[in-house]
C-alpha cells in the first residue's frame, strides 16, 4: 500500500497548494459536511486553484455515514463529469475522511485524494493509515477498503473552535497510542492541561500521536500483525457505539473508544498482567473526562452478539488486542464469554454505570 504523506502544516494555505499540484488532476471535487460547508471552506476559498473546484455537501455527524450519502458522492462525482484522473478534497472530520477517502477508492475503481481533517480525531485516527468505509446494517464501518490518501494536511488552528466533546473524543485516540508506544507518552497526555489548552504544545503532542499510527501502518498496512495493537479499546467500543446507534442515544467515536479502554485494560490486568496501578490512572482519567455509557446485564447478550461481529475475529473467537505493559502489545488475545460479562461487571462497577 503507497504511503501517505503527513504534513503538519504551518501554513495550510502554502501546503495545500503544493499538495494539489503534486497531484496532477482534470477536475477538482471538495467534499465537505455541513458544519464544514460554513465553518471551514470559506477559509480556503482564496486559494486560486480552488476555484473551479465542484463542491460536494453532505449531512453532518455520524448517523450520516451510509450507504445514501456514499451513493450522493458517487452521483455528483458521475454527473459532474469526474474521471479516473479527478482529485478530491476531503475536508471535515472523520466521518468525511471515512466516506470520501471509500467514494474515491471506488469510484471508477480509484481516483487520488488528500485529507484534510477538522477534528483532533481525524487528525490523529481517521484520516492516517488508508483505512476508509460507512456504516452499514447498524455496524460500524462494516463497508470499507484500504485506500491511503495521497496527503493528510495537518492543521491545529481548526481545533481552536472545537467543542468540548469532540476535543476529548480525539483524545481517547492520543490516550490510546500513549499506551501503545511509551511511558513518557503516556504521563504526557495523563498531564496534559485539557481545561486550558497549550496548542502549540497540542501540536507536538498530535504530531507524536500521528508519528505511533504512522509506523504501525508502515510496519503492517493491511493488519495482518502489528497493526491490530491500534484496535486497543475498540473491540468493546465499537459494540458500545453500535448498541448506542440502535438505541437511538448516539456517541462519539472516541468516547466509546475511551469506555472500551477501561474494559480492555481489566482484560488486560487480568488475562496478562497489565499493572493495576496504571490501569486505575487511565481508568481515573476517563471517569473525570468522559462520564459513563450507562447500561445493564440485559444488555450483556446484545453487547456479546456485537463484539461477534467485530472484524479482527477469527471464526468464533472475539479477538482483543491486550497490554502486558505500556508499549507491550499482545495481539490476539480471545477469551470466554464468561470472563466478557465479568469485564462487563469490572465497568459497570468502577464506572457506575
Amino acid at each position: 500500500m503507497e504511503k501517505q504523506k503527513i504534513i503538519l502544516c504551518e501554513s495550510l494555505k502554502n501546503d495545500l497548494e503544493q499538495a494539489i499540484k503534486d497531484c496532477p488532476h482534470d477536475k477538482l471535487f471538495i467534499l465537505t459536511d455541513e458544519h464544514t460547508h460554513q465553518l471551514c471552506l470559506p477559509y480556503l476559498k482564496s486559494l486560486s486553484l480552488l476555484n473551479d473546484a465542484i463542491e460536494i455537501c453532505i449531512g453532518a455527524e455520524d448517523i450520516n455515514k451510509t450507504l445514501e450519502s456514499l451513493s450522493s458522492v458517487w452521483m455528483t462525482l458521475s454527473n459532474k463529469g469526474a474521471t479516473r484522473h479527478s482529485l478530491l478534497l476531503n475536508i471535515g472530520g472523520g466521518m468525511v475522511t471515512d466516506l470520501g477517502g471509500f467514494a474515491a477508492a471506488t469510484f471508477k475503481r480509484g481516483i487520488s485524494y488528500i485529507n484534510i481533517p477538522t477534528t483532533l480525531l481525524a487528525m490523529v485516527d481517521a484520516s492516517v493509515g488508508g483505512k476508509t468505509g460507512i456504516n452499514f446494517n447498524g455496524l460500524k464501518n462494516e463497508i470499507g477498503c484500504f485506500a491511503p490518501a495521497r496527503s493528510v494536511l495537518i492543521d491545529t488552528n481548526f481545533l481552536r473552535t472545537l467543542d468540548n466533546h469532540n476535543f476529548f473524543s480525539g483524545y481517547a485516540e492520543m490516550l490510546k497510542h500513549g499506551l501503545i508506544s511509551n511511558l513518557q507518552h503516556w504521563i504526557a497526555l495523563l498531564d496534559f492541561d485539557t481545561s486550558a489548552i497549550d496548542y502549540q504544545k497540542l501540536q507536538q503532542l498530535v504530531g507524536e500521536s500521528v508519528k505511533v499510527k504512522e509506523d504501525i501502518v508502515t510496519q503492517d498496512p493491511f493488519e495482518h500483525g502489528v497493526r491490530k495493537a491500534l484496535n486497543l479499546g475498540h473491540t468493546v467500543g465499537h459494540a458500545f457505539e453500535s448498541l448506542a446507534l440502535a438505541e437511538r442515544r448516539p456517541v462519539l467515536h472516541g468516547y466509546a473508544v475511551a469506555w472500551g479502554l477501561v474494559c480492555e485494560l481489566y482484560l488486560s490486568h487480568i488475562k496478562v498482567g497489565f499493572p493495576k496501578d496504571k490501569m486505575r490512572q487511565t481508568i481515573q482519567f476517563i471517569k473525570e473526562n468522559y462520564g459513563v455509557f450507562a447500561f445493564n446485564c440485559n444488555h450483556y447478550e446484545q453487547l456479546y452478539a456485537l463484539m461477534t461481529h467485530d472484524k479482527k475475529n477469527i471464526s468464533d473467537h472475539i479477538n482483543f488486542t491486550l497490554l502486558r505493559e505500556i508499549g507491550d502489545i499482545q495481539i490476539n488475545q480471545t477469551t470466554d464469554k464468561e470472563t466478557i460479562f465479568e469485564m462487563l461487571d469490572f465497568y459497570r462497577e468502577c464506572m457506575g454505570s
